[in-house]
């Protein structure tokens, strides 16, 4: 960023996620002194960390994507990534079972990924390779003209930079519209949209632009930093320090009154007063419980209309013994998966045939789990809202856990040592997530880009970043929103250039 804030100007984050320690040190490195508060008392909001018993797992997100926009971000301060953790390009980057018996294991190789699609289809190998040419055009355009650009308005697409997207205006269709374009094999067609779970979506309301996701998936490949999640979580801690932010955990903001100039935070642990305030904390817990009604932005029937991603079954497990064939991550899908998007979109329910993933760090990471034993994480996507308790969580993991026996061969039942849930009702009360979804708002047409909601909120000096606002979810996107929200704090409260002294006559 070029822009700086005055020197003396207070800014208050509240949440220490992916988008608000970003924001914080974007704001840091332009000058303003930033305080990060984070009611919890670990960073990372939604990417946290569990340990019991020599057990670490990332609770949160756990797929290490995109290295090019966390190269892009650390760049932002002449750093590199590999400046605070080690990447370990993972292989295979991730397998995949099918209820029927079926199995294949994807590389980071190219031609690895074309043969698989030969396999099962004669000409979706070449199929393949102009959806992935495609995509990869596409993401660099999206990404260069689009993402990285703070666009956040709707009049901000009116601008002749966008036009090599105009040719692309398909790609506003739905995914399975888009992906049937190329192949017919419906296996196929899993492969190349079950990223749209990591936008919170489903292939039937998420726009084809997404397509780029394959991109990422497949060409750009897939990592192990250093540490799981947590560890990069503890560099961007580290990083905002290095820019003067003051980080303090434990400290639960519970209401924000005043204005630009004047803002009073009042927390358990006393006011905070600041000038300014960049909320990480998501906009409709903010709205509903942390503001005065006069100065909310949104009321609440625009909350109750909004189509909300996923919720979570999540089992934390501490495995005794050997899981093989389960790889670092990996996959478990029924041959028909609509149904289970219909029991998350549709008509909310728990799934009776789910589709399912599994994550073994300690296949990459021995640090994580103790000798002879593996850490194993079990996510379900399930609606938000759902019903949630101890009956219906028991009752539910013996059905994913007999499934995954079934389907796998790998029966973690009588050799579970520790055993952890997180489901709906967890997200809604540590996160106030609405209706406990564990991501956010989906990626829908009309909750992409400019139809998110702004990071600048209706109260003057109130900001919002994180997967709630544009770009929208997952951890490279939140680093970006980071910056689009510290770019929006500089550009309305710039530093004012110290006037001339007048000329004096000789």
């Amino acid at each position: 960023m070029s822009h700086r804030l005055p020197d003396d100007a207070t800014v208050t984050v509240v949440g220490g996620g992916f988008g608000g320690l970003a924001a914080a040190a974007y704001l840091g490195a332009a000058g303003a002194d930033v305080r990060v508060l984070e009611r919890h008392d670990r960073l990372g909001g939604h990417a946290g960390v569990l340990e019991r018993e020599g057990f670490r797992f990332d609770t949160g997100p756990s797929w290490y994507l995109m290295p090019d926009a966390f190269e892009r971000f650390f760049g932002h301060f002449d750093r590199e990534p590999t400046d605070y953790y080690a990447l370990e390009r993972l292989d295979p980057q991730y397998r995949v079972f099918w209820k029927d018996g079926d199995s294949v294991a994807i590389r980071p190789d190219r031609e690895n990924v074309h043969e698989v699609f030969e396999s099962y289809e004669s000409g979706a190998g070449e199929a393949l390779r102009e959806y992935l040419d495609r995509a990869e055009r596409n993401y660099e355009l999206a990404m260069n003209r689009v993402v990285y650009e703070r666009r956040d308005r709707l009049r901000d697409f009116v601008d002749p930079e966008l036009l090599p997207l105009a040719p692309r205006l398909r790609l506003f269709g739905t995914m399975d519209d888009y992906v049937s374009r190329f192949v017919e094999h419906p296996k196929l067609k899993q492969l190349l949209q079950y990223t749209l779970v990591f936008l919170g979506g489903s292939p039937h309301n998420t726009p084809a632009l997404y397509s780029i996701m394959s991109h990422v998936d497949l060409n750009l490949n897939v990592f192990y930093p250093e540490g799981g999640i947590a560890g990069v979580v503890d560099a961007l801690a580290e990083l905002a320090r290095e820019q003067g932010v003051e980080i303090e955990t434990g400290v639960d903001v519970a209401e924000i009154t005043g204005a630009a100039g004047d803002f009073v935070l009042g927390t358990d642990a006393g006011p905070v007063e600041s000038e300014l305030v960049v909320s990480n904390a998501n906009p409709a817990h903010v709205e509903r419980d942390l503001l005065p009604p006069t100065a909310r932005s949104y009321d609440a029937d625009y909350w109750a209309s909004r189509t909300y991603a996923p919720s979570a079954f999540l089992l934390y497990l501490g495995v005794e013994g050997d899981v093989d064939p389960l790889a670092h991550h990996t996959l478990v899908f029924p041959t028909d998966w609509d149904d289970h998007f219909d029991a998350i979109f549709e008509e909310p329910r728990w799934p009776e045939d789910p589709a399912y993933y599994l994550s073994v760090t300690s296949k990459t990471d021995d640090g994580v789990a103790p000798a002879g034993h593996h850490a194993v994480v079990v996510l379900v996507p399930i609606a938000p809202g759902l019903d949630d308790g101890p009956e219906i969580r028991e009752r539910y993991a013996e059905k994913i856990l007999a499934d995954l026996a079934t389907t796998t061969g790998v029966d973690l039942r009588d050799r579970i040592v520790v055993e952890e849930s997180a489901c709906v009702d967890d997200f809604a009360a540590r996160f106030d997530d609405p209706r406990g979804t564990a991501m956010g708002l989906a990626h829908t047409l009309r909750q992409t880009g400019p139809l998110r909601p702004a990071h600048r909120a209706g109260l003057d000096g109130l900001y919002y970043t994180g997967a709630y606002t544009a770009p929208g979810i997952g951890m490279p996107m939140c680093l970006v929103s980071g910056e689009h929200a510290a770019e929006a704090v500089c550009a309305d409260y710039p530093e004012v250039a110290a006037e001339a002294p007048p000329p004096t006559n000789n």
